[in-house]
C-alpha cells in the first residue's frame, strides 16, 4: 500500500476528527434525547411545537462538534491515533526496528503538543509549517523500517550471500580441469551468472547498511528538533528561528528520500 502524503494525512485527520465528534457520548445523547423529547413529549407547553426539540438539538448537537474539532488535547488524541494507525509498529516485525517507528511517533506526538502550548500565534504559525516535514520523516522512517524488516528476514538473500563465494570457488575449480570448450563454456556462463548476482548482494547489502544508518540519524534528528522546539518556545526565540528549523528538517527529509527511492528499486512499493 502505497504511503499517503502529508496532505492526504491532512485530510483524513479532519475527517477523523469530525467523525469523533459526532461519534461522542454526548452526541449520542443529544440526538437520542432530541427524538425522544420530539416523539413522546411534542407540546410540553401550549405555545411550543413538536420541531423546537429538533432545533434546539441541532443547535445543542452544532456546539458538541465545534467544540470537539476545536479542542486541541481531542485533536492531539485522534490525529496521534490516525498516524499510529498508518505506521502500525505492529507491522515490522524485528524488535529494534519496531522500537525505532514507536520512538519516532512518540517524538511527533511531543512536538505537536509543544507547537500546541506555545503562547505566541506568530510563532506558532511557523513551528506549525514544520509539522508537514515531520510527517515526511515519520513516513520515510516507517518504510526504512519496512525495507530494512523485509531484508533482514529474508533468508533466501542471506542463504546466498553466504553460500555464493564457495559455490564461484568451485565452479572455477572445476573450469580448471575441464577441457570440453562446450562445458567450459557452460561453467563460464554460469560463473559469470553468480558474479553478477554477488554484486547485487553486495550492493544491496551497502544500502540497507546506509538505510540502517539513516534511520538512526533520522531518530536522532527528530530528538534534536524536539528539543529546539522547546528551546524556541522556552526563550520566545523569533520567527527566523523557527524557519531554520522548519528548513533543516526539509534538508533532512530530501537525504531521506533519496534512500528511500534507492530501496523502491529492489523491493518496490509496500504492499
Amino acid at each position: 500500500m502505497t504511503q499517503p502524503t502529508p496532505e492526504e494525512l491532512k485530510r483524513r485527520s479532519a475527517k477523523a476528527l469530525l467523525s469523533h465528534a459526532f461519534l461522542r457520548t454526548e452526541s449520542a445523547l443529544t440526538i437520542g434525547a432530541t427524538i425522544l423529547l420530539a416523539f413522546f413529549l411534542p407540546t410540553p407547553f401550549a405555545w411550543w411545537q413538536w420541531w423546537y426539540w429538533v432545533v434546539l438539538g441541532l443547535a445543542g448537537e452544532g456546539m458538541i462538534v465545534w467544540s470537539s474539532v476545536t479542542d486541541e488535547r481531542t485533536a492531539h488524541k485522534v490525529v496521534a491515533g490516525l498516524f499510529s494507525e498508518q505506521y502500525d509498529p505492529r507491522n515490522i516485525k524485528t524488535a529494534r526496528l519496531r522500537d525505532a517507528v514507536k520512538q519516532a511517533l512518540d517524538y511527533r506526538t511531543q512536538i505537536e503538543q509543544t507547537i500546541a502550548s506555545t503562547p505566541t500565534t506568530i510563532l506558532q504559525s511557523y513551528l506549525a509549517n514544520s509539522l508537514t516535514g515531520v510527517a515526511d520523516w515519520i513516513a520515510h522512517i516507517y518504510t526504512i523500517a519496512q525495507r530494512l524488516d523485509t531484508y533482514e528476514r529474508d533468508e533466501l538473500l542471506h542463504r546466498d550471500r553466504n553460500e555464493l563465494p564457495e559455490s564461484i570457488a568451485r565452479l572455477r575449480r572445476e573450469l580448471s580441469t575441464e577441457r570440453v570448450p562446450d562445458v567450459r563454456k557452460q561453467i563460464e556462463a554460469t560463473i559469470a551468472t553468480k558474479l553478477e548476482q554477488q554484486r547485487n548482494l553486495e550492493m544491496l547489502r551497502a544500502s540497507m547498511e546506509k538505510a540502517q544508518f539513516s534511520l538512526e540519524q533520522t531518530l536522532s534528528s527528530l530528538g534534536t528538533v524536539y528539543s529546539q522546539f522547546q528551546l524556541v518556545r522556552a526563550e520566545k526565540l523569533s520567527g527566523q528561528r523557527a524557519k531554520e528549523v522548519a528548513q533543516g528538517i526539509q534538508t533532512q527529509v530530501q537525504g531521506l528520500e533519496d534512500v528511500v527511492t534507492a530501496m523502491n528499486k529492489v523491493y518496490g512499493q509496500p504492499s
